[in-house]
């Protein structure tokens, strides 16, 4: 994204196109810092709530009031650090996410 940045890859797949918002699954490569929002500003589709790289404020007035970051670790796979052995760990989407999802389907009727 810069050329002083380090190296990062995120896969991105969009699952919906929704009014003002695109839903997607993001797969990290490698672990950096802000790394989802930087690349999805990046492409042109900055995180719903995020105060940082939200570059203008939504037209909808759904995703103008959503009151963080539209961010959720549905699956984090991590090696244990002593014995390498994968740990796996998924949590459902929460009810914030799950509620302006259906607000946005609703929206576009």
């Amino acid at each position: 994204v810069v050329p002083s940045g380090r190296e990062a890859r995120t896969l991105i797949e969009p699952l919906e196109l929704l009014p003002g918002a695109t839903l997607l699954d993001c797969t990290l490569e490698t672990g950096r810092t802000h790394q989802i929002r930087v690349h999805c500003r990046y492409i042109g589709h900055p995180l719903v709530g995020d105060p940082v790289y939200l570059s203008r404020k939504p037209a909808s007035p759904l995703l103008a009031a959503f009151p963080r970051q539209a961010l959720h670790a549905r699956r984090l796979e991590l090696p244990h650090p002593e014995t390498s052995k994968i740990s796996v760990w998924e949590s459902p989407l929460p009810d914030d996410l799950r509620d302006l999802l259906e607000a946005l389907r609703d929206d576009a009727g």
